[in-house]
């Protein structure tokens, strides 16, 4: 889908909205009614309104509405390392874990 709204610059609570509007329109080009997502998800019809307009949602649910339109592979790239693109940063050792 070529439905691509950068994100990066925006707020928490607008990324989430953002979220939202791409799966109403992606629930929309595959012509589902929000029932039929619903029956397939498992999720109550009332989560996935509210999702749609606010983004908010619990993270199994976001899974399994992502499943039920087909678009679980785009969760799977949420957290990707990015590729390496110097020496330097190949040079660099691998984090373990954190500072704090």
């Amino acid at each position: 889908m070529a439905y691509m709204i950068s994100i990066k610059f925006n707020p928490p609570g607008r990324i989430l909205q953002q979220i939202g509007e791409r799966a109403k329109a992606m629930r929309l080009v595959q012509n589902l009614s929000r029932e039929s997502v619903c029956t397939r998800s498992g999720v109550p019809l009332s989560t996935l309104k509210r999702f749609e307009t606010t983004g908010q949602i619990g993270t199994a649910q976001l899974i399994a509405i992502a499943i039920a339109l087909d678009a679980v592979e785009d969760i799977g790239n949420l957290f990707v390392a990015k590729p390496i693109k110097s020496i330097d940063q190949l040079a660099q050792s691998k984090r373990q874990r954190g500072t704090k």
